[in-house]
């Protein structure tokens, strides 16, 4: 997540709008709050969305303010079973959980998350934007880094939970241990792609006639796993034992196999990959060895066991020894986030998401102080625990 800037520009227009805030006249001065709260709604709403992480994982689900969402799960899936089970979010901060429901219509649990700041109006009398600019950009990212934290919640107690029983096998895990402990490698890509193959079979156990599914494609990981992506360029592909499994029959036991020139050179040209299969590897900084969401796996995944494609090397995960990377499916449209446009009154029908009110309460005082307040009502749904997958290095 990239901290959140902002910054009103020198203009005449803007520097009036502030002076008029600082008024002592309080029906002048709420006028020029309401002007500003007008103008920055939108603006935050942008911000929010290009800044977190989650938003390229999460689809917006928007739905009138007031109102009750839902979503048709009927139409949206073929199960098995004939139910399908849900992750999502009661409330903001709250420990995420896994709804049993038949193919019907669901409801969505929605929470609001907001913030204020305040400044005194002497700042404004004196254009002082760049007082002004702290304080919303302060709102901003407070707002911001709830948001992270209740979508990446969703995610991982998703990964953590998930478990897909083919027509004809047993239960299989979404997550699956690397090969070699603390190395990943290509073959470890490799096998989670089979993996995922195992678990996106169609309604009736065989080969689905319309591909609902292409596989993983962006892989979340930490800045080490990063580093091993590097080290493809000037290091052999197989230089770890038990990097793979079979015989020197089979062509599996040659520890000394490189990389394709071309792709090593193409690393070493770009100073590391960005894509591996057709996978986006993204980096971020929250992942890796006792980091932020590395600790929230932990926490989901519990005493489970993890093992490796073959069912081999099984063992619960610590964050203190392993790590997690993520695999998301962005094809199936699976993580929702539903999202109230507001901005409804006699005067204005906007659709705003993130809506900003002038706080009123220091009118109301002796307080010479002006101030915002900031919120916006949203949830984080999984719909489809198949859209996710993992590998635990």
């Amino acid at each position: 997540m990239k901290k959140a800037t902002f910054k009103l520009k020198e203009t005449p227009q803007q520097i009036a709008l502030v002076n008029a805030i600082g008024s002592k006249n309080t029906q002048v001065s709420m006028d020029a709050q309401q002007a500003l709260a007008a103008f920055l709604g939108p603006v935050i709403q942008k911000v929010l969305m290009t800044k977190g992480t989650a938003s390229a994982i999460y689809q917006d689900a928007p739905y009138d303010e007031d109102d009750s969402p839902s979503y048709p799960l009927d139409l949206y899936y073929g199960e098995l079973d004939g139910y399908v089970t849900v992750w999502s979010q009661h409330m903001a901060g709250g420990l995420p959980t896994s709804q049993v429901t038949g193919n019907q219509e669901m409801k969505f649990m929605t929470y609001t998350l907001d913030s204020a700041v305040s400044f005194n109006k002497r700042y404004a009398r004196k254009s002082r934007l760049d007082v002004i600019s702290g304080a919303v950009e302060r709102m901003i990212n407070e707002v911001l880094i709830e948001q992270e934290k209740n979508a990446w919640s969703v995610i991982m107690k998703a990964l953590g939970e998930a478990s897909t029983t083919p027509k004809n096998g047993s239960a299989l895990r979404h997550a699956i241990r690397a090969n070699t402990a603390n190395s990943f490698v290509i073959n470890d890509l490799n096998d989670l792609m089979t993996r995922h193959d195992r678990l996106n079979e169609s309604y009736s156990g065989n080969t689905p006639t319309e591909v609902f599914s292409n596989g993983p494609t962006d892989l979340y990981v930490s800045p080490e796993i990063v580093g091993q992506i590097r080290a493809f360029a000037f290091n052999p592909l197989n230089t770890k034992a038990g990097v793979l499994s079979g015989t020197d029959t089979a062509g599996y036991a040659d520890s000394s196999v490189p990389l394709p020139e071309s792709m090593r050179e193409e690393i070493f040209r770009n100073a590391g990959m960005q894509n591996i299969y057709g996978v986006n590897i993204v980096k971020l900084i929250e992942f890796g060895i006792n980091k932020k969401y590395n600790d929230l796996f932990d926490t989901y995944a519990g005493a489970t066991s993890w093992a490796k494609l073959d069912g081999t090397g099984g063992s619960a995960f610590s964050s203190a020894t392993d790590e997690v990377c993520v695999a998301v499916d962005n094809t199936r449209g699976a993580f929702i986030r539903p999202v109230a446009r507001g901005g409804h009154d006699m005067t204005e029908d906007t659709g705003a998401t993130f809506q900003v009110l002038p706080d009123d309460q220091f009118n109301l005082s002796r307080v010479d102080k002006a101030g915002f307040w900031g919120h916006l009502e949203e949830g984080r749904v999984c719909l489809d625990g198949r859209a996710i997958s993992g590998i635990i290095v």
